[in-house]
């Protein structure tokens, strides 16, 4: 068994004010409660939110006020990311850093895939982050939207990455899509998937904790939570030798592979439907985007009069009489019945009536 413990945090994000003075004290917090624990995890760009209007350069205080903390605690220290800008050529990366327990920062890490059209602005990075704990394993880390991309923890756990470490900001309505994504990324890459978000300007919560097979260990909901999970990274690297619960080898499947994809290869042409797809673009109110229409809607006269009859060309008012339904018929099943000893009309169940008259009365109904 090899036993590792890491603690996710889900904490309420300010836009307009710097949340780093409530990260370090929910730290101390967490580490009062649970000092067994050796890593945590915070939500992407928990220290100064989603506004990179607040974007630092690459070296600053904020970086070495946690790092004193993760050195005053001795763990590992993943505090989300921030937006900082090179100081080169002016560009902004949405950067996680991973600090040790020593207090160095080891490795950062730029955001692969930017949230465009919505995070226009914002540079892609180039380099995945993988680094080792010392005699425990291998940890990767990717942030938000990488994960939709499968190529990203492809690459991770082709050099690997046991957990992978998922800081998010989602405040949209497609978190439980990313949840989906977190429990099938985990069961297709065979890794610990640690996915945490933020609340208020920093998300919706429904933080997660998620094993090799696709089992769910924790799941937060929408108020502030700290999780510490201890993981077993044996498991880990037995289920990618003998199969998820004995079965699927996914990984050495894919090495074993008898094809590889021309997709991957700009200049094949295999992508050229991608090329027919429109900008990438924030849509805009009313747009016909993909539905291949060279005319505009028109409206066709003689709509009902509902909510929403602009949009339901079509159903006029003078719509088509259907034939009328045949009533039942009183003598049926009285054929072999003597004239004499038919059941009289009022007898019969259901007697037929006509629409809007009640039953043994000629007047009409009111509603």
């Amino acid at each position: 068994m090899t036993p590792f413990a890491i603690a996710g945090v889900q904490m309420y994000v300010n836009a307009l004010e710097s949340n780093v003075d409530g990260m370090i004290h929910r730290l101390d917090i967490l580490m009062a409660r649970f000092p067994w624990t050796q890593m945590v995890l915070f939500s992407e760009l928990a220290p100064f939110g989603p506004l990179d209007r607040f974007a630092l350069p690459p070296e600053n205080e904020t970086i070495e006020r946690f790092q004193a903390a993760a050195r005053r605690h001795r763990v590992w220290l993943i505090p989300g990311s921030m937006f900082l800008k090179d100081p080169t050529d002016g560009r902004v990366y949405n950067t996680s850093v991973v600090i040790d327990p020593e207090g160095e920062v080891i490795r950062r890490y730029a955001k692969m895939f930017p949230f465009r059209p919505y995070e226009a602005g914002i540079a892609a990075g180039t380099e995945f982050c993988v680094f080792d704990v010392p005699n425990v394993g291998r940890f990767g880390l990717s942030i938000c939207y990488d994960m939709w991309f499968p190529e990203t923890t492809r690459q991770l756990t082709s050099q690997g990455v046991e957990v992978l470490l998922h800081p998010v900001l989602t405040g949209t309505t497609d978190r439980d899509a990313e949840l989906a994504i977190a429990r099938a990324t985990a069961a297709q890459f065979q890794c610990y998937i640690f996915d945490v978000n933020g609340l208020g300007a920093g998300g919706v919560g429904k933080s997660c904790v998620v094993d090799p097979t696709s089992m769910v260990l924790h799941q937060s909901a929408g108020q502030e939570d700290m999780f510490p999970i201890e993981i077993d990274l044996s498991m880990v690297r037995r289920q990618r030798e003998t199969g998820m619960k004995g079965l699927g080898q996914v990984l050495k499947s894919f090495r074993d592979r008898s094809t590889d994809f021309s997709v991957y290869d700009r200049n094949s042409g295999t992508d050229a439907y991608l090329q027919t797809l429109g900008p990438l673009e924030i849509p805009h109110q009313g747009t016909r985007a993909g539905l291949h229409v060279d005319v505009p809607a028109q409206r066709v006269p003689d709509v009902p009069t509902f909510k929403g009859q602009g949009e339901m060309p079509g159903f006029a008012k003078n719509q088509p009489a259907f034939a009328p339904e045949p009533l039942p018929n009183p003598s049926a099943g009285s054929a072999n019945l003597a004239p004499e000893t038919k059941a009289p009309a009022a007898a019969i169940p259901n007697p037929p009536v006509r629409p809007g008259v009640l039953t043994g009365t000629e007047e009409t109904s009111s509603g």
